[in-house]
């Protein structure tokens, strides 16, 4: 009898086996932050998934953007709000840089000799960063060098709409109310942003559930394919 492949039935059909096929093929996944909460915003869903399956998750965000901090809080409470938010995500490697926010195209060298070192000691199977259609200017450094960087891994680039023209939605990864969940809290955790249009509840949820329709699943995050790599499975 011929030997079964997983996820087949020896006829070539599939069968009803349950697996994560992004968990599988994705032990290692880099998630690139220009500002604190953004990797969250674009990608928090995927990472809780990721992260709740035994991928590891490192998590870099190049900014703690103390411009960005209303009047009263003190300057770690960015640095301190995305320790929080990536912990309800489930993801424990956690890197904070901080470069001044609305200057990575001065200090573009740099960026991408750290993504470089990053590419050779973390060996990511996937890198998560801001679309190639971001129009902001930290995120087209991070976008741009992020290519440079991991010429040979997927790269798939997140979904900001508040910052984006021209997105093309060529990836969706879907996910439960348990990941919605922990993004919507994640994000929560920012209270000093909490006055962002964006970081409404509601707006996550329905965010998440129109990209969900669109392919006719609950919940879902959409993504620009910049790269994709497909190794065969390995033992």
């Amino acid at each position: 009898m011929p030997e079964e492949r997983r996820g087949y039935s020896s006829a070539g059909r599939v069968n009803d086996s349950k697996g994560d096929v992004i968990a599988d093929s994705w032990k290692r996944a880099l998630v690139l932050s220009p500002h604190t909460d953004d990797g969250e915003l674009g990608c928090g869903g995927t990472l809780a998934r990721l992260a709740g399956s035994g991928c590891h998750v490192r998590y870099i965000a190049f900014s703690i953007a103390n411009r960005s901090l209303p009047e009263g809080f003190p300057p770690d409470t960015l640095a301190r709000e995305a320790r929080e938010a990536t912990a309800a995500l489930g993801v424990e490697d956690v890197v904070l840089h901080d470069f001044d926010v609305r200057t990575f195209p001065q200090h573009r060298q740099e960026i991408l000799e750290l993504l470089v070192e990053e590419s050779k000691a973390f060996k990511p199977d996937v890198v998560f960063q801001p679309s190639p259609s971001d129009m902001h200017q930290d995120h087209q450094t991070v976008a741009s060098e992020g290519l440079r960087a991991f010429k040979r891994t997927t790269v798939l680039g997140y979904l900001l709409p508040w910052n984006t023209s021209g997105f093309s939605d060529d990836c969706y990864i879907t996910f439960g109310e348990k990941e919605l969940g922990k993004k919507v809290e994640a994000i929560g955790k920012y209270v000093s942003q909490s006055h962002r249009t964006y970081a409404d509840p509601e707006y996550i949820r329905s965010l998440a559930k129109v990209h969900g329709v669109t392919i006719g699943r609950a919940y879902a995050e959409v993504f620009k394919v910049a790269r994709l790599v497909l190794d065969p499975p390995t033992d």
